[in-house]
C-alpha cells in the first residue's frame, strides 16, 4: 500500500482499501490480529476466514467485518475470488454514520457478516472499485476521499444488506450440526435447497436433523427456511422499488401465491400492503 505498509501490530493513519483476485490454494497471511478494522468483500468466488476458532466459507455478495485484535487468516480454496479488503479505524467512523446504528458500539465490537442481494451487488461492486482506484492514484485529497467513501460504503450497506450472524445468534444451542444448517440455511436461502441439502451441511441424515433442529430452536428446519426468506423478502420490499415477484423469486421462493400466503400469514398484511404501510 501507499505510504504505509500494514502488519499485526502497527497502527494505520488512514482508509486503506486491498482489491485483488487470488487463485485457489493461496494463503493470503498467517494468524494475526491488528488493532484496526479489517471490512472484506467477496465481489466474485469464495473465500474461507478462519477467525479465532470459527471458519466462516464466504461467497459473492458476503461482506465480513473483523474488529480490531481478533485472530484471523484467509485460504482461497476453488477457483479464482476477487476479494476486496477495506481497513479502518474506529475514528473514521462520522458520528452521522454512528447515529444510523443501534448500539453502534455493541455493533461494531463484534464479528459481523452480512449479505448484499444480487440486486445492489453491482453499486457495490462500483463504489469498491472507485476506492480501490483512490488507492491506486493516491494524493494528498486520498485520505478524505476515502474516508467518505467509507461512509457512503457502510451507509449502503446498512440500508441493503442483511445479517447473517442475527438469525444464527437467535439459536441458543451449542450444538454443532444445528449451527451448520442454520448457517447454511442463512448463505444459501436464495437458492432452491431441499431439506437433504441442509442435512449434508450439517452431518445428519434429514429426519435426524429435523429432530434435533426443533428440540434445539423451537422450529423446524422448513419453518426456519421460510422465516429467513420471508424476513429478507420484507426488507427488500421497503428498501428497493423491485417488483413483489422479483422479490418473490430472489427470496427464494418458486411459487409466487405461496409467497403471498405466507407473508400474509407472518405480518398480517399483504407484501403490497406491508410495503405502502412502512
Amino acid at each position: 500500500m501507499n505510504n504505509e505498509v500494514r502488519t499485526s501490530t502497527d497502527p494505520i493513519s488512514r482508509v486503506h482499501v486491498d482489491r485483488r483476485a487470488r487463485e485457489a490454494g493461496y494463503l493470503m497471511s498467517h494468524h494475526h490480529c491488528h488493532p484496526y478494522f479489517e471490512l472484506s468483500y467477496i465481489e466474485h468466488g469464495s473465500c474461507r476466514f478462519f477467525v479465532e476458532d470459527t471458519i466462516y466459507d464466504l461467497h459473492d455478495g458476503d461482506f465480513l467485518l473483523i474488529p480490531p485484535q481478533l485472530f484471523h487468516y484467509t485460504r482461497y480454496l476453488v477457483g479464482s475470488c476477487l476479494r476486496c479488503g477495506v481497513y479502518f479505524r474506529a475514528s473514521d467512523l462520522s458520528p452521522e454514520l454512528l447515529g444510523t446504528v443501534p448500539n453502534h458500539t455493541a455493533f461494531f465490537s463484534e464479528l459481523r457478516i452480512f449479505q448484499t442481494p444480487p440486486a445492489w451487488r453491482r453499486q457495490i461492486g462500483v463504489l469498491l472499485g472507485r476506492m480501490a482506484a483512490e488507492e491506486q492514484d493516491y494524493d494528498a485529497l486520498s485520505p478524505t476521499m476515502l474516508r467518505f467513501q467509507l461512509q457512503e460504503l457502510l451507509l449502503l450497506c446498512s440500508r441493503v444488506c442483511s445479517l447473517i450472524s442475527d438469525s444464527i445468534a437467535d439459536i441458543h444451542t451449542t450444538d454443532r450440526q444445528v449451527l451448520l444448517a442454520a448457517r447454511f440455511i442463512n448463505e444459501h436461502f436464495r437458492q432452491q435447497i431441499t431439506a437433504a441439502d441442509i442435512a449434508a451441511a450439517s452431518g445428519f441424515s434429514p429426519n435426524y436433523l429435523s429432530r434435533k433442529f426443533r428440540e434445539a430452536t423451537g422450529i423446524g428446519v422448513h419453518d426456519y427456511l421460510v422465516f429467513i426468506r420471508l424476513r429478507n423478502a420484507a426488507f427488500e420490499l421497503i428498501s428497493t422499488d423491485d417488483s413483489v415477484t422479483d422479490i418473490a423469486l430472489r427470496s427464494g421462493f418458486s411459487d409466487s401465491n405461496y409467497f403471498k400466503d405466507a407473508f400474509k400469514k407472518k405480518y398480517g398484511v399483504t407484501p403490497r400492503e406491508y410495503r405502502k404501510t412502512r
